[in-house]
């Protein structure tokens, strides 16, 4: 099983009128949901209200095969992502302040099944105590045979504390053994040198792979022996981004999953083209959220 970890919201989206339509919604949870849809295994720890929006999360996760069994359930409400679309990119206004996810502590996370073979971790979960602390932890506390994947999706202006979000990225990446990352969070993190010393200095931090992603300019995957392989993207009609990036994480440990390589050491010993079909089939996937409105990932059977 993959369990990923972090937010599960609600993005209000606007409509052809201009207002706002509730979408189920979060980097994590459109990663988990991805993941169901192609078929891996998948539970998600996150923050489940007992308000409505709760409701609706809970039998979005259902639907998509996505274990609801991990999740911390209260009655505090859950977080709402307003979303601007501009030529149908994202960006997003986050009303979080003492949410269902936002206020999970260290305890209130049940024992990792023993059955796991992967985790995630990712999106604005990372951003503020006290889930971001609940996590990093969580993180760290793997065993070093349990492959661990990140993908930050930086969301600068969500940030309340730039230095301590900063170190926790460095701990996670250190911990993690493949690190997502778009131009735009790369430039973040990294802000001097050119895309290939950027990667050199996110691979020397610690972890095994780094998948780099440029929007329409495609992906490449950077192993820490200097390897690199790249995929161009797959062309689609773009509607909006939304969850786009977070189809592109399911593809790629779905593609790992399938190919027998969900561990750390199967990561340091991928070959050429087990990495491109890994970055093939998440590119595919993430062409067709992309395609259509929302994070609205894939099925299996609409890639076959």
């Amino acid at each position: 099983m993959i369990l990923c970890a972090g937010e599960a919201l609600i993005d209000m989206i606007p409509n052809a009128d201009g207002a706002y339509v509730p979408h189920v919604g979060g980097a994590v949870l459109n990663t988990a949901v991805a993941l169901g849809r192609l078929g891996v295994d998948v539970g998600l720890i996150t923050g489940l209200s007992s308000d409505p929006f709760g409701t609706m999360i809970a039998d979005h996760m259902s639907a998509s095969h996505v274990a609801t069994a991990y999740a911390v359930r209260s009655d505090r409400n859950t977080t709402l992502a307003f979303v601007h679309l501009d030529q149908g990119n994202a960006t997003y206004t986050f009303y979080d302040d003492a949410t269902a996810t936002r206020a999970i502590q260290p305890i209130d996370i049940a024992s990792v099944p023993a059955g796991t073979n992967a985790m995630f971790f990712g999106g604005i979960s990372l951003c503020n105590p006290p889930v971001a602390d609940s996590l990093l932890d969580l993180a760290l506390s793997q065993s070093a045979d349990r492959l661990v994947m990140a993908d930050p999706n930086i969301r600068p202006g969500f940030v309340s504390d730039h230095a301590g979000y900063r170190a926790r990225l460095t701990k996670l990446i250190a911990r993690a053994d493949i690190v997502k990352l778009s131009d735009d969070d790369i430039a973040w993190m990294v802000p001097d040198g050119d895309l290939a010393a950027k990667a050199r200095a996110i691979l020397d931090l610690g972890c095994k792979m780094l998948l780099l992603t440029e929007g329409g300019d495609g992906a490449t995957a950077h192993l820490a022996n200097g390897a690199q392989v790249r995929v161009a993207a797959e062309k689609a009609q773009v509607v909006d981004t939304v969850g786009a990036g977070d189809t592109f994480n399911a593809g790629c440990l779905a593609a790992l999953d399938r190919a027998g390589a969900l561990s750390p050491a199967a990561i340091q010993a991928l070959d050429k083209p087990t990495i491109t079909d890994m970055l093939s089939l998440a590119a595919r996937a993430a062409a067709v959220t992309v395609s259509r409105a929302g994070a609205n990932p894939p099925w299996q059977s609409e890639l076959e």
